[in-house]
């Protein structure tokens, strides 16, 4: 029989399941599973109407370039809604600077192809987006943590991070950063924060990576509009290459999203998605330009934040209820996800399996480290399951922790001494 393994890149060494995708296996079974790993949307709140009526007037064959191939960098005419969403968000933004992708992980995929060789660094939020720290991995980029605080990157240890490295003869290019409602700890950069990050960027001559998924759900009893402001919008330096979708605000099953990046390297990452797919799927750009126009997009935000809101709470609340100050989270002000820490002594990856025979899954915090880290966290997704779930979910993972708390007890328990 073949080793196949031996023909494998050495990039291909390095690939890593992706550990959310592994907790959704789980509900490939009969079990009553409540799960709070995925990261979904909540499919009550798509427009299906307004898609259908979308779908019927395309497919009518009065256009036929609705089911041809097109433009590598996009649609036009929704390249142009996108520059109208930019300008929303206070970013001036040219059509060559603007690129549709598959979804935003072909856009991280893309601007790691494009800008990193195997040894530079790249610097991250500790903890970060999985599927950004995949698609560094895959271009074999050293990948490089930093912590956190309560309003997002501890700013001194980056600095002195970048120094350390520099001292060792690294090559820094990247800072990747989740200003908006960040996945995972649904954290919100201040903006003074913000704009310190872009003088750092520009002071050390690095690139700012600016992935901005969840900017439109802020939730309105904890955050404004101008809380959001992306970093780009006061970029004025070529600094920032910016990340965002319509999976979070139409639906992720169309998978449209954009890339907004200085014309040089916007060009890069035309070619580079010439050999990845030539361009995204010709229907789906139409359907979300459509749903644009005709001002589905913006109906759909209020309610959005509405939803997501009130779903914040009613999980805020049941934990509350279920486990009072045994676990502590930030608050989010946004976005899908809750970041909570559990007791010291608690494993959150090893308690998976108790959690599973209780009914309820979540995504442990180790996923979201570069190396192993504390492992008492987990990440706790508010967005898809129902608000009567989430309860019946955190009241499953209350009773898991206990029975986990109390087993950890037991075997540290020392053993009666024998006359």
């Amino acid at each position: 029989m073949t080793r196949h393994d031996q023909f494998f890149s050495r990039a291909a060494e390095q690939m890593k399941e992706s550990a959310i995708r592994r907790m959704g296996s789980v509900m490939a079974g009969s079990r009553d599973i409540v799960s709070f790993a995925p990261g979904y949307p909540a499919p009550e709140t798509f427009p299906w109407t307004d898609f259908r009526d979308i779908a019927a007037d395309l497919l009518g064959g009065k256009d036929p370039g609705v089911l041809q191939y097109g433009p590598t960098r996009g649609y036009r005419p929704l390249l142009d809604a996108i520059g109208g969403i930019m300008a929303h968000r206070g970013i001036a933004c040219a059509t060559e600077e603007l690129l549709v992708t598959t979804g935003s992980q072909q856009g991280l995929d893309l601007v790691a192809r494009v800008l990193l060789n195997p040894g530079d660094v790249i610097l991250v939020e500790l903890p970060s987006y999985t599927g950004a720290l995949t698609a560094f991995r895959n271009v074999q980029a050293r990948i490089v943590g930093v912590p956190q605080e309560g309003d997002g990157v501890d700013l001194a240890a980056l600095d002195a991070t970048y120094e350390r490295l520099h001292r060792e003869g690294q090559r820094i290019k990247l800072l990747y950063v989740v200003p908006n409602f960040q996945n995972p700890t649904g954290l919100l950069i201040g903006l003074p924060k913000r704009q310190r990050l872009l003088e750092w960027a520009g002071r050390r001559d690095v690139l700012l990576v600016e992935d901005d998924p969840y900017r439109e759900l802020y939730f309105e009893d904890s955050a404004t509009e101008t809380d959001v402001r992306p970093i780009k919008a006061d970029d004025r330096d070529g600094r920032v290459i910016y990340l965002s979708s319509f999976s979070k605000t139409l639906s992720p099953g169309f998978r449209v999203a954009w890339v907004a990046a200085p014309a040089p390297i916007a060009a890069k990452l035309e070619i580079a998605k010439q050999s990845e797919d030539l361009l995204t799927g010709s229907l789906d750009q139409r359907v979300v330009y459509e749903a644009c126009r005709r001002g589905v997009l913006d109906r759909q935000l209020p309610l959005l934040r509405r939803h997501y809101q009130h779903k914040r709470t009613v999980m805020e609340q049941a934990l509350t209820r279920a486990l009072g100050d045994t676990v502590s989270w930030p608050p989010p002000k946004g976005g899908f996800f809750l970041w909570l820490t559990l007791p010291p002594a608690i494993d959150a990856d090893a308690m998976i399996p108790r959690a599973i025979e209780h009914g309820v899954i979540y995504v442990a915090g180790e996923a979201f480290f570069v190396d192993r880290q504390e492992g008492n966290t987990m990440r706790l997704s508010f967005s898809a399951p129902t608000p009567e779930r989430i309860e019946e979910g955190v009241s499953r993972l209350g009773a898991a922790l206990r029975a986990e708390m109390s087993a950890s007890v037991q075997m540290k328990a020392p053993r009666a001494s024998r006359s």
